[in-house]
């Protein structure tokens, strides 16, 4: 039950922002474009197509860009050396890491270790 009403919130989430994006394109086009160039207004449905054609043309939105949404492999995560390093860190050095990383003003891990987390100073 619980799974299935998150599944519904997703579902909702999302048609609300293609709603949303939709709306914002329509709006945008009609308020700039026939005023500039004197071409003709779109209504909602030639917006929303409109984003479905620059998603074909152009690819992501956001995310990773590109097609790498169409893959399916993650090589995205796999390849990423720092990620790897971190990975064979023991808990002593990623602590030691994240205190190093405080020093240079970087916050990078103050999630993983409260108690390693330096006073500010105001």
């Amino acid at each position: 039950m619980k799974r299935s009403l998150h599944i519904v919130g997703h579902l909702l989430f999302g048609l609300a922002a293609i709603a949303g994006f939709g709306a914002a394109v329509m709006l945008l086009w009609n308020a700039l474009l026939p005023q500039i160039f004197g071409i003709t207004a779109v209504d909602f449905w030639q917006a929303l197509g409109l984003l479905a054609l620059c998603r074909i043309l152009f690819g992501s939105f956001g995310g990773f860009g590109g097609r790498h949404w169409m893959t399916h492999d993650h090589t995205h995560f796999h390849n990423n050396p720092i990620r790897e390093k971190w990975m064979k860190m023991t808990p002593e050095e990623r602590k030691t890491f994240i205190k190093n990383r405080h020093h240079f003003g970087h916050g990078f891990g103050h999630d993983f270790f409260e108690e390693e987390r330096p006073e500010k100073k105001d």
